[in-house]
């Protein structure tokens, strides 16, 4: 079985910037792809970013320039930094992390459960 935690959210004036973390943990033999979504109330799920193995990021329109993905793969990790957040950026906000449990294994997509951010003055 494999964990994902997600931390960081919080409550922020727009303008303000958060640091989004999201940590596996469990049976990992690789990380490949991981990525960002987001869920407000009453809409749709939202891709925010993703970053491949290796390194290759994608953003959606909505929060390039704002919002960077990263990852530190060495302590099974992955990052959203989330400058001038604006007050519709409020959402749950959580990741997927495609993990391959074993040498050239499937790999399977886990999710965590998400950190809350909110936006408002």
């Amino acid at each position: 079985q494999v964990d994902i935690t997600e931390s960081g959210g919080g409550s922020v004036q727009p303008g303000g910037s958060l640091r989004l973390s999201c940590v596996a943990s469990g049976r990992i033999f690789s990380i490949h792809t991981i990525a960002w979504y987001r869920q407000a109330p009453g809409r749709d799920r939202e891709t925010i970013a993703a970053i491949t193995r290796g390194g290759v990021t994608s953003y959606a329109a909505f929060v390039k320039d704002r919002f960077t993905i990263s990852r530190d793969d060495a302590n099974k990790a992955a990052y959203l930094q989330m400058n001038n957040l604006k007050p519709e950026d409020t959402a749950l906000y959580y990741c997927s992390v495609e993990v391959a449990q074993e040498f050239q294994g499937v790999e399977i997509n886990f999710w965590g459960q998400g950190t809350q951010v909110t936006v408002s003055s």
